[in-house]
């Protein structure tokens, strides 16, 4: 099974460098020197990781091949492939590779069908599940502790505990305005 690993950014000096959009919770084992990625447009690899380092909190990696800046520029917005193993695991037990969240059925605590995960999308801040609702509508569910509260790949499903106004509209919306003006 092919997983994008990471997303190519500009060009960092002129030897070849380019900076890496980190797209995976194993950045040591997936992106270490001598690994050799699929590409995304295919057309421009594979690519085979000559050297890696951290500089400024951004991940740093050079490709046998790329010895200029201009070579490195044209890498720009690649996405890296890397393939897994589908029977492989993370190495923590609350941590989950997207294509085994991908269609796990959401419930509420209580039983209630929300719908199917049709995607992950990997914000800086958290990830979110994109949910597809039985109408064909659309919900994001932060895929967070306090409102994921189970995830069970037996029984292919997540359960989740939202808070008011996250799957419906009816938010509770409390207001000091409110209070005040009831005084």
């Amino acid at each position: 099974m092919q997983l994008v690993v990471a997303r190519i950014g500009r060009a960092h000096g002129i030897k070849g460098e380019v900076t890496v959009e980190v797209r995976t919770d194993e950045p040591e084992l997936r992106l270490a020197p001598g690994a050799v990625l699929a590409t995304d447009p295919a057309s421009v690899g594979p690519l085979t990781i000559e050297s890696g380092r951290v500089h400024s909190s951004r991940l740093l990696l050079r490709f046998e091949g790329v010895k200029d800046r201009t070579a490195a520029e044209a890498l720009r917005n690649t996405l890296l492939i890397a393939e897994v193993d589908p029977d492989e695991l993370p190495e923590e037990e609350d941590e989950y590779y997207d294509h085994q969240l991908i269609d796990l059925d959401v419930v509420t605590a209580d039983g209630v069908e929300i719908g199917r995960i049709t995607e992950i999308s990997h914000l800086p801040s958290q990830d979110l599940f994109i949910v597809e609702r039985p109408d064909g509508s659309e919900v994001m569910i932060p895929f967070v502790e306090e409102i994921v509260s189970e995830i069970d790949l037996e029984e292919q499903r997540a359960v989740i505990t939202p808070p008011p106004g996250l799957i419906d509209d009816r938010a509770e919306i409390a207001s000091s305005r409110d209070t005040e003006a009831e005084s």
